[in-house]
């Protein structure tokens, strides 16, 4: 109401100005005759089209300036919102990295008390794992192909670890390169290893597969419950943050089944490339 009121008075004003002050001083007729003002003025301020057509004129500088404003604080409001997501992803992978390290490191200390021949193996694939870590992944998306020699790395560490406790297959043929947010895929298999073959009395096994199947990366897992652990609902720490990073990265563009049946633990994962 009041924005309409103060339109309505600059209009009464412009049209005031226009009719008693700028064309009677540029007014010529051949007649002498006199430019009526008054009656100009009150024909033009009734005149509804005259009202419209002016205000017009009127509100499209503030229009554009009101339009602007709003432009710039939405552009500062994404950039605020990138920086959060950005710091977050960055919290969650601070939380990931050192389980995943703490973890590794724990089978190499195994493995010296033991004074295995296989430690410098170990320490030359943890030296390939931590350069990928550290320098390698801190993109917001990765080389899927870096991601799976990742992965290798990681197996090849476990499979010295637990030696013939686990059997293990890993299926990938990624003939086309594609990106993918970093150790997604990664937290999946370590969380397999730590709450299923660590706790297996007997032979574990695992089966992995990796594929692109159109748009989309494929990620499935399964693994054996060991017999003589009771399943829970507590979800580990790396589960919960992959989590996380799946929704600020993907949004509602993935979809993630865990469930357990038969003695295994399955995990399907669909990501849309990048």
């Amino acid at each position: 109401m009041s924005l309409l009121l103060l339109l309505a008075g600059v209009f009464i004003i412009f049209v005031g100005f226009h009719e008693y002050y700028h064309i009677p001083k540029y007014f010529k007729s051949g007649d002498n005759s006199i430019y009526d003002s008054n009656t100009i003025f009150w024909e033009k301020l009734l005149n509804p089209s005259v009202f419209f057509g002016k205000s017009t004129i009127i509100l499209t500088p503030t229009i554009l300036l009101v339009a602007a404003n709003f432009y710039k604080e939405k552009q500062a409001y994404l950039q605020l919102k990138e920086q959060k997501i950005a710091t977050e992803l960055s919290v969650l992978k601070h939380q990931l990295n050192p389980h995943f390290l703490f973890n590794t490191l724990n089978n190499l200390y195994a493995l010296s008390i033991d004074k295995s021949d296989k430690a410098p193996e170990v320490i030359a694939k943890l030296s390939e794992i931590l350069d990928y870590i550290l320098y390698g992944c801190n993109d917001k998306y990765v080389s899927l192909k870096k991601e799976i020699e990742l992965i290798e790395n990681y197996l090849d560490l476990e499979k010295v670890r637990y030696d013939d406790r686990v059997d293990i297959s890993f299926n990938n043929n990624i003939e086309t390169d594609v990106r993918i947010a970093p150790l997604i895929l990664l937290t999946f298999i370590e969380n397999t290893f730590k709450h299923g073959v660590s706790q297996e009395l007997k032979k574990a096994y695992i089966q992995i597969t990796i594929s692109i199947e159109g748009k989309f990366i494929r990620f499935d897992i399964t693994n054996s419950i060991a017999k003589n652990v009771v399943s829970g609902n507590k979800e580990t720490i790396g589960l919960t943050n992959v989590k996380k990073q799946l929704e600020l990265l993907y949004f509602d563009d993935y979809s993630l089944d865990i469930n357990e049946e038969n003695n295994c633990f399955n995990v399907r994962l669909k990501l849309p490339v990048k």
